[in-house]
């Protein structure tokens, strides 16, 4: 099998995946798919919704179907420790002469001759098997208290079940932790590292998702702590309640036969590794670059901020969308998923949607109509100049001066865009635009008097 069929094969079983989840949950085709965009790019997703809109359920769903993946899972609140959810500090540890029962575990020669005691244990019924218990047992305690001697006296953190030791982690409620969780949050989200007593653990996590019902109000003093808790959860989807009654109906139907659906489709970790280079190897064209940017202008002038770091790391979501999609690289249509990036208050979410229909389902007919309501502005401009002075020659060839330069740089952008159009739709789009620019230049020189010179001739005698 080369490249291309593999990349295919784990492409085909991250969909079935995709689908299985699906069937199991109704209405969450959009969270569904952003889990998948943000296991694929090592990236974190929130979920704004109210409570019993399947939320944990639907990523405990696509949990289940990644084979070896480990979840930590727990609903914040106040009362919420670190302790709960990175571990606590085995007290044996900081004992001197004292050897945590996690280090002696992966001791090879302690596990060897506990097993050999247990044995002897089993042997009691012999009489000579009490000599060769004790001196089982002793040899089990000398061999402790070597290594006893022999370690250093660093406190170890019982991560066993906790967030240190999770591939996929779940939390609910997010915004109650305090101050001390949140501080140990960050870092974990933003960095995937834990310190304790002044050692610091890598934290395997491939996703951290986040839920809450409410965002908090980042204008409040005593809420504003929280708004870099946020930041880091670059992924936002909020969830509604069912409208489709015949879904709901099914859903009903399912929970009173109490029906139980094994995974039918499953991926291993190594595959998501595998998944996650593929997606990171598509490539980003630069025409894709140039409309992201455009992109970032629009909703700024609409009063939607969207920082340069958030800009600067748009392009693995729409890798991994592309990837899903089967494209070979990153195409305008697939900058839609930005929809789920480059908002920060549910109330932006319209603004984002409409713009990105607009400039990405087709792009190239936007940027025609661009340049075309700049055409239209600069005809304009001159008809109004010669209505001031209808019988000054002057005058109407300086306005007819200062329109030709305006058409010729338009026609450089319809030039421009001629070359990267890469359907018959869009090649007939610009060939219709020059057509346009070329009426617009035609009208005015016979206004003026002036001999017609089509726009490639007046390019190529610049």
């Amino acid at each position: 099998m080369d490249k291309n069929d593999a990349g295919a094969a784990l492409r085909e079983k991250m969909l079935a995946v995709i689908a299985d989840v699906n069937s199991q949950v109704a209405e969450r085709e959009e969270l569904v798919e952003l889990i998948a965009i943000a296991l694929l790019t090592r990236n974190n997703l929130f979920i704004l919704g109210r409570p019993g809109q399947a939320k944990s359920y639907s990523i405990n769903l696509f949990r289940e179907r990644i084979t070896g993946a480990r979840q930590f899972e727990r609903l914040l609140s106040k009362q919420t420790d670190e302790e709960q959810i990175f571990g606590r500090i085995d007290l044996s540890s900081l004992l001197p002469g004292s050897v945590p029962e996690a280090v002696l575990q992966g001791d090879v020669v302690y596990e060897d001759l506990r097993h050999d005691l247990q044995e002897r244990l089993g042997e009691m019924r012999e009489k000579e098997a009490f000599v060769q218990l004790e001196d089982a047992a002793e040899k089990l305690e000398s061999y402790r208290r070597a290594v006893a001697a022999l370690r250093r006296s660093e406190p170890v953190v019982q991560t066993a079940g906790k967030i240190p030791e999770a591939d996929i982690v779940f939390l609910d409620e997010i915004f109650k932790c305090n101050d001390g969780v949140l501080n140990s949050l960050l870092t974990a989200l933003n960095e995937r590292r834990y310190t304790n007593e002044g050692r610091t653990y890598t934290i395997p996590a491939v996703s951290f998702f986040a839920a809450s019902n409410e965002i908090p109000n980042f204008a409040d003093p005593q809420e504003r702590i929280l708004e870099a808790l946020y930041d880091r959860l670059q992924i936002k989807v909020v969830t509604e309640d069912i409208e489709d009654r015949g879904k709901r109906l099914a859903v009903l139907r399912a929970k009173q036969q109490a029906a139980v659906n094994e995974p039918t489709a499953t991926i291993s970790m190594e595959e998501l590794v595998q998944m996650q280079r593929e997606v990171a190897g598509l490539p980003v064209p630069d025409t894709v670059n140039e409309l992201a940017d455009d992109i970032l202008c629009e909703l700024r002038k609409a009063g939607i901020v969207v920082s340069d770091r958030k800009y600067l790391n748009y392009f693995p979501l729409a890798q991994a969308k592309a990837w899903l999609e089967g494209h070979g690289e990153v195409m305008p249509q697939d900058l839609l998923i930005l929809q789920c990036y480059l908002w920060q208050k549910p109330a932006e979410r319209p603004v984002v949607e409409q713009t990105l229909q607009r400039l990405c389902v087709n792009p190239m007919q936007e940027k025609v109509k661009n340049i075309s309501d700049m055409a239209a502005d600069s005809r304009a401009e001159f008809e109004a100049l010669r209505t001031e002075r209808p019988d000054d020659v002057r005058a109407g060839r300086r306005a007819l001066g200062k329109l030709r330069g305006e058409l010729l740089r338009l026609y450089q952008m319809q030039q421009a865009l001629a070359q990267a159009a890469q359907s018959d739709s869009e090649r007939q789009l610009t060939s219709d635009l020059l057509g346009e620019l070329e009426a617009i230049s035609r009208s005015a020189h016979e206004g003026v008097g002036f001999t017609y010179v089509p726009l490639e001739q007046l390019a190529a005698m610049q």
